[in-house]
């Protein structure tokens, strides 16, 4: 068996802020607080046995880890994430994410690209995919 993704980290200035427009973005909870300057989030967890039988048998989303560090985002994120809505449009996704605390983003882009750039409130580029809702897409 393979190794199985279970946590993201990011690096940030305010892992509370970031909470905040992540879990709203994702429609995901807060999971941990506990230690001072990290904060951990992802989809609404089962128990700690339900979540280890899970992993085990197959991937599961990752939780996302914000830990709070002194030194500054300084380029463009040599990862970052897709965002893919699944019950509206691209452009009413990006207007709902916009409104959340994210901004545009210049990555270099043509403009002629399917997706949209956009940065979370510390600047950590994302991009916003073509709708998956009804209507938007199918097989």
């Amino acid at each position: 068996m393979a190794s199985r993704l279970t946590e993201l980290s990011i690096d940030c200035h305010d892992p509370d802020l970031l909470a905040d427009f992540w879990t709203a973005a994702l429609d995901w909870v807060v999971i941990d607080r506990e230690a001072e300057g990290l904060v951990e989030i992802g989809p609404e967890r089962q128990s700690d046995q339900a979540l280890l039988d899970a992993v085990r048998s197959g991937p599961v989303a990752p939780t996302l880890f914000l830990a709070k560090v002194p030194e500054d985002k300084v380029a463009k994120n040599r990862i970052h994430f897709d965002l893919s809505p699944v019950d509206r449009s691209r452009d009413e996704e990006v207007e709902r994410l916009l409104a959340l605390g994210a901004t545009r983003a210049d990555v270099g882009q043509t403009g002629d690209e399917s997706w949209v750039v956009l940065a979370d409130p510390e600047g950590n580029e994302f991009c916003v995919l073509r709708s998956l809702a009804a209507g938007h897409f199918s097989l």
